[in-house]
């Protein structure tokens, strides 16, 4: 016989409100917007000996809520983006789009990303890494899967599954 565990972490608190756009020429989100989303994880694996758990439920929590606050309120700029030149003007961003100047945001108010575009797909993918890299710092030996989820809108999300060798 052989089994598997897995734990779902989906709370009200683990969101944060981004603006954003995506380079697609004539896509209605090719325009600056923004989403109030949502994020929910789940961890498979074996149990770990002394606990008995996946991972503690209030570990895997603090590390999403870490992550989300890392967004939350902020414009969400694609540092990958070939079609996106991004430069450092004091305190400012500049950012042009195809070589035409778009848009000039605070610093402060941005967060550039290490993917090619900012749909939720790559947010997924990136905050799916970003908590595989946490939970191994911390020490979950026994975790096979990960899957996130970001909905974007009500009824609206993508989620992004990796699995370890």
């Amino acid at each position: 016989m052989s089994g598997a565990f897995k734990i779902t972490v989906t709370k009200e608190d683990l969101v944060f409100a981004a603006a954003h756009f995506i380079t697609l020429p004539g896509h209605r989100c090719e325009a600056l917007h923004g989403h109030n989303y949502r994020v929910g994880a789940v961890v498979e694996g074996g149990l770990e000996p002394e606990t008995w758990f996946v991972v503690d439920f209030i570990a895997l929590k603090r590390l999403l809520k870490q992550l989300t606050e890392e967004l939350d309120h902020r414009v969400l700029l694609p540092a990958q983006n070939p079609k996106l030149s991004i430069t450092e003007r004091g305190d400012a961003l500049a950012v042009a789009y195809g070589g035409q100047e778009r848009y000039v945001f605070p610093k402060r108010d941005c967060v550039l990303l290490p993917i090619p575009n900012t749909t939720v797909e790559m947010i997924a993918q990136l905050l799916a890494g970003r908590l595989r890299d946490a939970l191994g710092t911390a020490g979950a030996r026994h975790v096979r899967a990960i899957e996130l989820e970001i909905e974007e809108n009500f009824g609206q999300s993508a989620s992004y599954r990796e699995v370890f060798d």
